[in-house]
């Protein structure tokens, strides 16, 4: 019987991931980590740096899962407003933290080089708890749950490695994947009836193409590691059946 699962979801805040000029990278660097800790990434969202869609995101998405992770829009620039849309949607207010204010300034030696927009990095709302920032010292925060951490991956990661001991998962899921130089559609009816034999793992089809030839490889997902490799061992005979070799076989044992 598989578990309740805990849940998360990521809310990536930017213009810049939306046009195009910026390509994330948090999404799959957390849905890794999270997986280990036996939290499931269940939802991503990618929203404008729009005040009302921020507000209403966050509180649709903090209401629905176990776990809300924010990246992006804690910068010193004009539309870097998640710190303050945050305060908003919890009716909080926002101020300048005297502990942000101390990382801040332990960071910027030259007084004169902590300006007017680079204080705004340490507006926190009221209420809030630190994220510690170990590469440039501008923290993020958390506020219930939700943690609000910046877009730069080699920050936000760091943020990340600060805060996971906080994050309480389920089970962890375990996977395998198995692949052949076989159409999806020849093996779409068996994975039907392989995924109803096993009701606990999810199956994900992924079409390829190498060297010019046609493949999918399949991913089986689980708690338990005998139902991922049960079905991935049916998915095996599947591909010889059809005549074909498995080129790919690993994960779960």
């Amino acid at each position: 019987m598989m578990s309740d699962p805990v849940r998360a979801c990521l809310i990536i805040i930017g213009n810049e991931i939306l046009s195009g000029r910026t390509h994330d990278k948090n999404l799959p660097y957390l849905a890794e980590e999270l997986n280990t800790l036996g939290v499931r990434l269940a939802e991503t969202r990618v929203i404008p740096d729009i005040e009302a869609t921020i507000i209403e995101t966050l509180n649709e998405c903090r209401a629905k899962f176990d776990y809300v992770f924010t990246t992006g829009g804690i910068g010193p620039t004009h539309d870097d407003i998640t710190s303050e849309c945050v305060a908003k949607a919890f009716g909080a207010a926002i101020e300048l933290n005297a502990d942000a204010h101390d990382l801040l300034k332990s960071h910027y030696e030259n007084p004169e080089d902590l300006n007017e927009a680079r204080l705004r990095m340490a507006r926190i709302p009221v209420g809030a708890e630190l994220i510690q920032n170990p590469i440039s010292k501008a923290p993020g925060f958390r506020m219930e749950n939700v943690y609000v951490m910046a877009g730069v991956p080699m920050i936000m990661q760091a943020m990340f490695q600060g805060i996971k001991h906080q994050l309480i998962g389920g089970k962890p899921m375990v996977s395998r994947s198995v692949g052949g130089y076989i159409p999806e559609g020849s093996i779409a009816k068996v994975l039907g009836e392989i995924q109803a034999d096993f009701p606990e793992t999810d199956i994900g089809s992924y079409p390829f193409l190498r060297e010019g030839k046609l493949g999918t490889t399949l991913v089986v997902r689980g708690e338990s590691a005998d139902d991922v490799n049960q079905a991935s061992d049916r998915i095996r005979l599947a591909i010889i059946d059809g005549g074909k070799d498995v080129i790919e076989d690993t994960g779960a044992v």
